[in-house]
């Protein structure tokens, strides 16, 4: 597993932009070359698909977000009762969403994407 996750990051760092969008069925959402990489990689569709329907909800409050995946430690587990969060926020630090989910097979214990435009996509992309 560590060998996966170390490949993922290696290979992340060198998505600059993009060449082509891909779109979200029935939401209309695009997202970049790298978060498509990391969609099959990581098979996180499901990641994608979610932080792009929350954040679309939120675009009338920021017109960017960020949205950081965040794997909890052993302590906060059980005192969140949930094995990681997704906090959604303007850029500014200040949280407009949080959401947790009880499990996740997501590999990276750790995640930074932007939505700007009805556009997701990794930091390095924007």
């Amino acid at each position: 597993m560590n060998d996966k996750v170390n490949k993922i990051k290696a290979d992340l760092q060198h998505f600059c932009g993009t060449e082509m969008f891909f779109k979200i069925p029935l939401i209309g959402t695009r997202f970049t070359d790298g978060l498509k990489y990391l969609a099959n990689e990581a098979e996180c569709f499901w990641l994608i698909t979610d932080a792009s329907v929350i954040a679309k909800s939120l675009s009338n409050r920021s017109h960017f977000i960020t949205i950081d995946f965040k794997r909890l430690s052993e302590k906060e587990q059980f005192e969140k009762q949930c094995e990681a969060i997704i906090n959604y926020s303007d850029g500014n630090y200040n949280i407009l969403e949080t959401h947790r989910y009880n499990v996740t097979d997501f590999p990276l214990d750790e995640l930074r994407l932007y939505f700007v435009d009805n556009t997701l996509m990794l930091p390095s992309e924007y």
